[in-house]
């Protein structure tokens, strides 16, 4: 006998067609779940470089502080053999050499070897602008730059006070000539006086005179 759809409650076949579904859903391969893709791990930062040691840093310090003091005694040691000529020359060869906290300590030394005030006073001035400069390349270089800059204000300060004790001397000395010179011309008055009074022309004897004869 044949069924007719028609004749089928409107609601049965609606269950029907949903169970078929299922069965049919239910009958197909089921395809495994994808795996999951894992996250990349972290990135690794490489750690900061730690910064040196106090104590390796200071070290470092006094090792170039020490390199720059014994490359300006070692010059002054050189200076000290140089004639006046060769000091001129050598003072010309640094005028025309490359800046730097080496030419600079080199002209100071060099100027305080002439022997002359207004020399001691440029190298002095060259000295102090080292000393007060904040670059960290200059660092090494000023604890001796401070050193011969004290040496530098001590000789100009002695040699200051000779110039005025040496002005006292001779104004002195030009007083005490003068109060000789005075007392020599008093002298020579003195003597002249006495000669006026010494030498005098001899006496002109007059005529005899008549004396009356006794009676």
């Amino acid at each position: 006998m044949l069924l007719k759809f028609d004749s089928w409650p409107r609601a049965g076949l609606c269950a029907a067609a949903v169970s078929s579904g299922l069965w049919l859903s239910g009958c197909q391969s089921v395809s495994p779940p994808p795996e999951p893709v894992p996250a990349p791990p972290p990135a690794v930062q490489a750690p900061a470089p730690s910064p040196p040691p106090v104590a390796e840093v200071v070290a470092d310090k006094l090792d170039q502080a020490d390199e720059a003091a014994r490359h300006v005694l070692a010059y002054h040691e050189r200076l000290r053999l140089l004639s006046s000529a060769e000091l001129t020359q050598e003072l010309s060869r640094l005028n025309t050499a490359p800046g730097g906290p080496a030419t600079t300590l080199e002209t100071a030394l060099a100027l305080g070897q002439t022997r002359n005030a207004a020399d001691l006073a440029r190298g002095l001035s060259l000295l102090d602008s080292l000393v007060r400069m904040n670059t960290p390349e200059l660092h090494p270089w000023q604890p001796i730059a401070r050193l011969i800059a004290h040496r530098f204000a001590e000789q100009r300060r002695v040699e200051e006070q000779v110039e005025r004790l040496n002005v006292q001397l001779r104004d002195s000395q030009r007083d005490s000539q003068r109060k000789i010179d005075q007392l020599n011309e008093k002298l020579e008055a003195l003597k002249a006086i006495e000669r006026s009074l010494t030498v005098r022309p001899p006496a002109v004897p007059g005529p005899p005179s008549s004396a009356p004869k006794a009676p």
